[in-house]
C-alpha cells in the first residue's frame, strides 16, 4: 500500500502542472541536440531506406556509449543522475507491471490468430535478449537528452505535464509512418516518463522497452526483427 500511496500523491502533483523544480546547467546541450538530430536522420536513411539496420544500431550504440563514457570520466555522479543504477529499479517495474502484462498477453493472443506468425519461432529468442540494450539507448536519448534538456530551459518554465507530452509526441513521430506504432509508443512513453520523473531508473525502462517491443513487433505487426537486422547482407 505504501508504494500505491506514494505514486498517487506524486502524480497528483504532476497533473496539477507544477513546474519542474530541479534544474541542471550543462555545456553539452548543443552537442546533445545535434547528436539527436543526426541519430533521427540516419534512422530514416539507414533503416528505412537502405535497410542497413545492423550498421545503424551498431554505429549509434557505439557513438552514445562513447559519449556516456566521456561524460562519466569528467563527472562520475552522472551515472546515478542518469539512472544507470539499481535505485528505483524495482519500483519502476512494479509501476509498469500492468502495462507489461497487458502487452504480452494481448500480443500472444493476437499473434496466435495470425496465419503468418509462428508463436514458437526461435528467432524471437535472440531478439528478446538483445532488444533491451537498444531500448536502453532509445530511452537514454528520450529521457536524459530530450526530457532532461527541456527541464533546462530557463526562459520557459515547462511543467512536468508539458515535458511529458512534448517528449512523448516526439518519440511517437519517430515511428512514422506506422500509425499503430505511433499510438502505442505515445502511450508507452507517457508511462515511461511518469516512472522516470518519480524513480529516475533508466535500466528498468530500457529493459521494459525492449521486452515489450519484442512482443508487439513480432506477434502483432508480424515483423521478424532478427531477419530485418541482417536484411542488408
Amino acid at each position: 500500500m505504501n508504494i500505491i500511496n506514494d505514486i498517487s500523491s506524486y502524480y497528483s502533483d504532476v497533473f496539477r502542472g507544477h513546474g519542474i523544480k530541479e534544474s541542471r546547467s550543462s555545456g553539452y546541450v548543443s552537442f546533445e541536440l545535434s547528436g539527436i538530430l543526426v541519430t533521427a536522420a540516419l534512422k530514416y536513411i539507414m533503416m528505412e531506406w537502405l535497410n542497413m539496420v545492423a550498421f545503424y544500431i551498431t554505429g549509434i550504440s557505439f557513438f552514445w556509449i562513447g559519449y556516456i563514457i566521456y561524460r562519466y570520466v569528467s563527472d562520475k555522479s552522472l551515472i546515478k543522475k542518469w539512472g544507470f543504477t539499481m535505485d528505483g529499479f524495482r519500483s519502476t517495474l512494479v509501476f509498469l507491471l500492468p502495462f507489461i502484462l497487458v502487452c504480452i498477453i494481448a500480443s500472444l493472443v493476437y499473434g496466435s490468430g495470425r496465419n503468418d506468425v509462428n508463436i514458437l519461432n526461435w528467432r524471437f529468442i535472440p531478439v528478446i535478449f538483445l532488444y533491451p540494450f537498444w531500448g536502453l539507448f532509445q530511452q537514454y536519448i528520450m529521457l536524459i537528452l530530450i526530457a532532461g534538456n527541456l527541464t533546462e530551459l530557463e526562459k520557459v518554465n515547462l511543467s512536468k505535464t508539458q515535458v511529458i507530452l512534448i517528449t512523448s509526441l516526439l518519440f511517437s513521430a519517430i515511428h512514422y509512418p506506422s500509425f499503430f506504432l505511433m499510438i502505442f509508443t505515445l502511450i508507452m512513453e507517457i508511462l515511461f516518463l511518469l516512472a522516470w520523473f518519480r524513480w529516475k531508473n533508466l535500466l528498468a525502462l530500457g529493459l521494459v522497452h525492449g521486452f515489450v517491443a519484442s512482443f508487439i513487433i513480432f506477434y502483432v505487426l508480424g515483423r521478424d526483427l532478427w531477419l530485418e537486422l541482417f536484411a542488408w547482407f
